[in-house]
């Protein structure tokens, strides 16, 4: 093909982005509280959003101006290698060369998913195979934005009253539609994961759900088992982990510094089931900061726990604390300080063969000591700075210290969702306050890409675009297979008020970040499912298959696999992505399709047994599906 139609077919990639007006999110939902927003389950499944298609254009210093959809896209470029050419935009024009790498300065775009999600969600999780995500909030309220299909409805313990609301949804990733579930033991502030199947094991919560444990099975009828009393201790504001053997243990809660292993579906544990753990009456102070601890399963098998602003490793099988590293300064990091924590990439090499897989948890964000005391306790009421730090610990190393660095503003209730690329958004939350009923002030509207860099480098943080929706206490987000983040939740009320400074938000949005530039677009690969596989058994060599235009360059490819967590008052419990070495890279096994040769991991403390999402990423840009996978023992 002559040069001149080389650049016909490949300019107008280059210049493709949509334009479209600005949308501006309704005010509130009209009408009574009880009712507001409700029109029934048949509207509610066809509510949608429009798209917020002229984003800001955000700094550094998260001041804003109007900009188009996509972003600036430099592209680096190389001596060709053979007669394949590749167009390259730069401030220059158009040059021919093989892509090398890519960056883009868009800042990402917020789409209003639905309008009324039927449930604020306090709890969420993304659920594999059906590809739905996991609504729920509390059954104290009474009330919701959506009632139940039918009866029988929920009798409200100790009285004669009966609640005909949903506070537990199943919402369709794709279309919206929302199909109630039925609760009958609260799970305000519960927690959560999933099992080997896939299904959601969920413990703990307020009241007769303290000491209950809820099991959701995968199907388009299936609707909660709960089994209460299976826990010997309440548990209110705890953490669940799952183990390598995919086992739970669950630790804290109000009044509980203790830990405990979830028992099998049916059966309960007696108090001899549960392990004193003083640790958590150490991190106690006046006003707890401890509660949901920051948990996750080391590489090595072992237990990292973080309270307040200590940090142990725990051996689950002695119950024994093996390590304590250093106090993390600078305030409180736990309920209700309410930082922010995630697990950041297991990066495993070809051929894994290390003893020890490094692991790093990264925490941003909380406040002050007493800032919960000065918002929920004094009057008038003081709302602290939040804090602005993040700090890094590699938690396999005896030695290790805390890395602290500033993040671009203060932040507390917020998230921290760990991208297929394995950076980190940091979305969500206040700049001041604490966690509690209107203890909060000042929404953080404007998510930060946290650059995970194993280089030793310093940090990197970009501001990206703003939503206009604040997002305080009780927000939520969940990763979706096309690499955008569903974000929902934010209630500081207890109950559903329209009418309070930062009313009980049902609206759910699709944040789109940087790599989804339209500009972009032509790296995203896709994976050919039938011809992939997914289910896996630890080492197992495995093919990915993937089809997409142009010359792949092996060295910008990465794969990644992700485990859905259980989100809840900015803890993300289980949230783990891991990249795969990649073994063989086979060009062109058809046109324009290749194949990917990679390893399981090794073993279950790397990754636990389970469903993950496997991305296929090319020049830091997400394939356009990820698809599902199961690793089993």
């Amino acid at each position: 093909m002559g040069l001149f139609w080389r650049v016909l077919i490949i300019l107008p990639l280059f210049f493709a982005y949509v334009n479209g007006e600005h949308f501006t999110y309704p005010s509130r939902h009209p009408g009574k509280a009880e009712l507001a927003g409700f029109k029934g389950p048949d509207s509610l499944a066809t509510d949608g959003g429009g798209f917020f298609s002229g984003p800001l254009v955000v700094d550094n210093d998260a001041t804003a101006t109007t900009g188009n959809q996509g972003g600036t896209t430099e592209v680096t470029v190389g001596k060709p290698e053979d007669d394949t050419l590749v167009a390259s935009l730069d401030n220059d024009g158009i040059r021919y060369a093989n892509l090398i790498e890519a960056a883009t300065t868009f800042k990402g775009s917020w789409e209003l998913f639905l309008e009324n999600g039927g449930v604020s969600a306090m709890h969420l999780i993304l659920l594999p195979k059906i590809n739905q995500a996991l609504v729920f909030d509390a059954t104290v309220w009474k009330i919701s934005k959506i009632k139940l299909p039918g009866p029988p409805c929920r009798h409200v313990e100790g009285t004669n009253e009966e609640d005909c609301f949903a506070h537990s949804v199943l919402m369709d990733i794709e279309t919206g539609k929302l199909r109630p579930l039925r609760l009958n033991y609260d799970t305000w502030c519960s927690s959560g994961g999933l099992d080997i199947n896939g299904r959601l094991v969920s413990t703990g919560g307020f009241n007769n759900g303290s000491d209950t444990v809820r099991i959701l099975d995968l199907c388009d009828t299936c609707d909660w088992k709960e089994y209460p009393g299976a826990l010997a201790n309440g548990r209110w504001y705890a953490t669940q982990v799952t183990l390598g053997d995919g086992k739970f243990m669950v630790f804290g809660g109000r009044d509980f510094p203790t830990y405990e292993f979830v028992p099998p579906e049916g059966k309960k544990n007696t108090h001899q089931d549960v392990v004193d753990f003083n640790f958590l009456v150490e991190t106690h102070d006046p006003v707890e900061n401890n509660l949901y601890p920051f948990v996750y399963l080391s590489t090595d098998g072992n237990i990292f726990i973080f309270a307040n602003n200590r940090s142990v490793i725990l051996n689950p099988k002695t119950h024994k604390i093996i390590h304590e590293f250093p106090v993390l300064p600078n305030g409180a990091r736990n309920y209700p300080a309410s930082g922010s924590a995630c697990l950041l990439p297991i990066i495993l090499k070809p051929n894994e063969d290390r003893s020890v897989i490094p692991a790093e948890i990264l925490i941003c964000g909380g406040a002050p000591h007493n800032a919960f005391e000065k918002a929920d306790l004094q009057r008038p009421k003081v709302f602290l700075p939040g804090s602005c730090d993040c700090a890094r610990l590699d938690f396999t190393k005896r030695d290790s210290k805390w890395n602290i660095f500033n993040m671009p503003s203060a932040r507390l209730l917020g998230d921290m969702a760990v991208l297929p690329t394995g950076d980190v958004l940091i979305v969500n939350g206040a700049k001041t306050g604490s966690a509690g009923w209107d203890d909060a002030r000042e929404p953080n509207l404007n998510p930060v890409l946290y650059k995970f860099q194993t280089d030793g480098t310093s940090p990197k943080f970009t501001v990206l675009n703003p939503s206009n929706i604040p997002r305080m206490y009780h927000s939520s987000f969940a990763v979706l297979p096309d690499a955008k983040v569903l974000i929902a939740g934010s209630n500081t009320n207890p109950g559903y008020l329209d009418d309070a400074l930062f009313p009980t938000e049902v609206r759910v949005e699709k944040f789109s970040p940087h790599y989804l530039d339209p500009n972009l677009a032509m790296f995203r690969q896709e994976i050919i499912a039938e011809k992939s596989d997914n289910k896996l058994k630890y080492g197992q060599k495995f093919t990915v298959q993937i089809r997409g235009s142009g010359v792949i360059d092996q060295q910008k490819l990465q794969v990644t696999i992700y485990s859905p967590p259980f989100v809840t008052h900015g803890i993300c419990m289980n949230q783990r992505l891991i990249q795969l070495g990649i073994l063989e890279f086979n060009k062109d096994v058809t046109p324009n399709t290749n194949n990917i040769v990679l390893q399981a991991p090794m073993n279950g403390n790397i990754a636990q047994p389970g469903y993950y999402m496997l991305f296929v990423n090319y020049n830091g840009v997400p394939c356009l599906r990820s698809i599902w996978i199961q690793i089993l023992p």
